[in-house]
Order: structure tokens, then sequence, then C-alpha cells
């Protein structure tokens, strides 16, 4: 067992030092006549970015897409300050420059790369997944009592803040930063999933196919470490199902086949306002031009939000969503299930968690309010602010560091519920709904708990499941997603996860619990 689990981590050790060296691969030349064709298709007026395009990168050949992708966007840098001063507006290219500069590199590559992107599939993807399984599935064992093993978690260099864990972290991150601020930079990535890509939508792979791929397959193969690991827990191994399913079919294969009939592409999932760019000008007007089929998605994302999600929170609680919907959610159970251990449950983080994702929620609903308005009045600035600004900064701040590069990045040093426990508006949404008008609880039984204190390291919210346990008190926090965790890990079945009435749910007891609370001082205070 031993063997195999050491030839999975080198298999996947080589497969990583293969995917950072395709970066560097591969041959590059913008030809004259593509610069031309792609001037044209794009309509751009600016003489200025033609000029010193064709000075620099036109019909030369490189080595890397690094030099190709920075000399375009600098060019479109260059060409919009210089209109902008003299007051060009016509001549201003509006499309953000490294969005530009990915799409000439990509339709630049030549060579090794794009002549083998099946073979070279096959030897990153493939491997990395055959790899994966072989280090994982000797851990099964069959015969044993049931139950959740910790394994020395905190004396683990990669589950302990640890150098692995910091490796991670900043391989992470800078993947991020890459797939949101260059993507001209990964297009050796993006070739291997070109025939997917055309088998599912017709067309050529984007970054963004390129990480939904990613994602699925990254949730597939941690799935089955989920399914190791909570064998003996129905309620997880059904939980770990459905987040594979609805990411998989609705998030990725759904989305992309719409596109092949000439449909809108939409998550039918993703809710507003995790979903924030639902409402803004460009894709309002995209499903409007798209006939009956885009009043319809229209139609079901506002009655997604006002209707099925707080219908749903107050039957089932947000877990319905956050731990058995959410694609976000599915891979901090996956990916991130590793981590959990690391979310803080001191007082500091659960005030911090409550100003920060309440902040977003308001900034969330600020930004649409006047979005709409402006839609709807047909004006570009409300209250001398610029509705496009306002978009801008919430899809930077919000759409891409907070959920993105710090949402998941940070699984390795603050654990795996970041995004959903400080930064997602759903959540906050739901949390609301959650805390003052829904039947979901969890329910203790304080005699039996020894206080061992598993439920409260593996809380991934930061609930301090423990000191409620102790006291028998019923556990409804907005900020709980209903995960189950703490239940699977309780080696006395103290907790259980139910949908009662709401009657009586908060429990007798009028002390606060959990979170470094001081039980003496409340009861002082009275």
């Amino acid at each position: 067992m031993k063997t195999i689990r050491t030839l999975g981590l080198g298999l996947i050790l080589a497969v990583f030092a293969l995917f950072i060296s395709l970066l560097f691969m591969g041959q590059y030349k913008l030809t004259n006549q593509a610069f031309e064709d792609f001037i044209t298709q794009k309509n751009i007026a600016s003489p200025l970015f033609r000029e010193t395009l064709k000075n620099k990168v036109v019909d030369q050949e490189f080595s890397t897409p690094f030099y190709l992708a920075n000399s375009i966007s600098k060019a479109v840098e260059f060409a919009n300050e210089t209109h902008k001063k003299n007051k060009e507006w016509s001549m201003v290219i509006w499309e953000k420059p490294h969005s530009l500069a990915y799409q000439m590199v990509k339709s630049s590559g030549t060579g090794f790369v794009v002549q083998n992107k099946i073979i070279l599939w096959f030897l990153s993807f493939g491997l990395a997944i055959f790899g994966a399984l072989l280090f994982m599935l000797p851990a099964i064992q069959l015969k044993g009592p049931p139950g959740i093993k910790n394994n020395h978690i905190f004396h683990s260099s990669a589950t302990n803040r640890g150098w692995i864990a910091w490796f991670v972290f900043a391989f992470l991150i800078s993947f991020y930063l890459v797939l949101y601020f260059r993507p001209g930079y990964m297009v050796n990535w993006i070739y291997l999933v070109d025939p997917i890509s055309e088998s599912l939508s017709g067309n050529p792979a984007s970054q963004w196919f390129l990480y939904g791929f990613l994602y699925c397959v990254i949730m597939s193969v941690m799935a089955v470490r989920m399914y190791i690991k909570y064998r003996h827990n129905k309620y997880q191994v059904l939980r770990t199902t459905s987040v594979l399913f609805f990411q998989i079919v609705f998030a990725f294969l759904i989305p992309e086949i719409l596109v092949r009939f000439e449909k809108p592409w939409y998550d039918f999932k993703n809710a507003f306002p995790l979903d924030y760019d639902f409402f803004f000008r460009w894709n309002l007007n995209e499903l409007l031009e798209s006939g009956g089929f885009g009043l319809f998605i229209l139609v079901w994302g506002v009655l997604l939000t006002l209707v099925v999600v707080p219908v749903m929170v107050y039957f089932f609680g947000k877990r319905w969503y956050c731990s058995w919907v959410c694609g976000c959610g599915g891979l901090a159970e996956t990916l991130g299930d590793p981590y959990r251990q690391l979310s803080s449950k001191s007082l500091f983080s659960w005030k911090v968690e409550r100003w920060l994702v309440h902040g977003v929620l308001v900034f969330a609903l600020l930004m649409t309010g006047l979005t709409l308005y402006g839609y709807f009045s047909e004006a570009y600035e409300v209250f001398g602010i610029k509705v496009q600004t306002l978009q801008d900064i919430y899809g930077f701040l919000i759409g891409s560091i907070f959920a993105g590069v710090i949402g998941t990045g940070f699984y390795p040093i603050f654990g795996n519920r970041v995004w959903c426990r400080f930064g997602c508006p759903l959540a906050a949404y739901m949390g609301v709904i959650q805390r003052f008008k829904s039947r979901f609880r969890i329910t203790t039984n304080g005699g039996q708990c020894i206080s061992c204190g598993n439920c409260s390291t593996y809380c991934e919210q930061g609930i301090d499941v423990r000191a409620y346990a102790q006291k028998g008190e019923n556990i409804v926090r907005a900020s709980c997603v209903g995960c189950g965790i703490c239940s699977a890990v309780c080696p006395r079945g103290v907790l259980k996860l139910e949908n009662g009435p709401e009657e009586g749910r908060i429990g007798s007891s009028d002390v606060l619990l959990g979170n470094e609370m001081n039980l003496m001082d409340q009861l002082h205070d009275k």
C-alpha cells in the first residue's frame, strides 16, 4: 500500500512539473493577415495601436507567450491614454487590455503544444487524475469500526500551515492572479482543453472554460477522498454526490451546451446576489435579445432569488444551497476539506465575519439598485456616480479578489470557507432568513457530550459548537451551512441536524454561547 501511495505522489509531482513547464513551450507568431483580421473583427479604429504592434510583434516569432501578451496590453494602454488625452473617443479601445491580449495570443499559437493537444492532455490531466487516485485509494479500509480518525491532522505540514501549505497557498494565489489578470500567460494550458470545449459548445476553449474544467476535475477527484473518509456517514455521501452533480451538470455542461444551440450561457443554480452581474446592462440586453428563452432565464433568475431561495431556506436552512448545490461550497467541501480545522473560532473573527459579509451584501444591493435605475432611465450616472465604475469596483474587489484569489487561495492558511464565511452576499442573505425564520437547527444532547472538541475543531464556519453541546443548546446561527461534519465527527452522537418546528428552537437558556464567550461574566451580569 505504501508503495502505491508513493507511486501516486511521484506521478502527481511529475505532472505538476510538466504542467508548469508547459507555460514556457510552443511558438507564437502573429501574422500580418491574422492581425488585420482581428482589427476588423474587433472594429478597432486606433491607428496608434496598429502602428505600435506592427513595429513590435507582427510577423515576429516568440518562444513564450509572455512578451507577446505584455506588448499587446501595453499597446492598448498607451493608445487609450493618448486618445483619451486628445479626446479622440471614437478611437479608444474599450475592451480590457489583458482580455484583448489573451485573444490575440491564443490565435497566434503554433508548434509543439498546439499540434499535440490530446497527447499532452493525457500526460498532464490524465496522469494527474490517475496519480491522485493511486495516492488516495490505498487509504480505504473496509474493515474496522466506523468513525472519523484525526490522523495527526495538526502534525502535518500540509494541514497545519506548514511549508507544504504555504507552497499550495502561493501556487493557488498565483494561479488566480494569472487567470483573472494575465490569461495570455496560460494559453498553453487552454490549448489542451480546446477539443473538449469544441465538442460541447463548438468553440475553442477560453480561460473560463479551462477553469470550469479544472474545477470539475478537482472536485471529482477530491470527492473520491470524501467518499473514502466519510463512507460510514450516509448524509456526507449524499451531500458530496449532490454538489458534484450540480457543479458538473448545471454549472459546466448545460451552459456550454446552451452556447452550441446559440443560447445565452447561463448557470441555472447560480442565484443573485452571488451572480452579481445578472442585472448588468450587457446581460439584460443579451437575455432580452435572445427571445423567449432569454426571457425565461430572466424570470427564473428573479424567482430563484425572491421565492425559491427564501422558501427553501425556511424549510431546510441555507444548507440546501451552501452544502448541497453551490459550486463554491462544493469546492470548499472537496478540495478544502483537509483545511476545515484552520477556520478561526475567535471572537474577533466572528465580529469581522458579521460586519464584512453583511457589508458585501449591502454593497451588492446598492450597486444593483443603481444599476437597474441607470438601465431603465438610460442614464450612465446616478447621483453623480458612474454605474460602470461601481460595477468595475465590485467586480474587481469582490468578484475577482475576494471570491477568487482570497476565497480559494487562502484555503491552506485560513480554512476552506473564507469566501462563504466572510464575503458571499448570497450566504449573508440566506443567513438572515435562517437565523430568524427557518425550521433548520442542530439539536444537542448535553448529557452525552464528553467535551472532546471534535465538533468545534472541524467546524468550517468558525462556530464553537462544543460550547452549545455542553449546555444542550440548539444551534441556530446565521453562518451555519449545515455541512454536518460536526455531527459526523462526534463520537457520542450528541449533534443532530433537523428541520423541526420554529417554536422553542433557541432553547430555554438566555446565556449566549460560543466563540470565547465568558459564561461566568454573563451569569454575574444577571
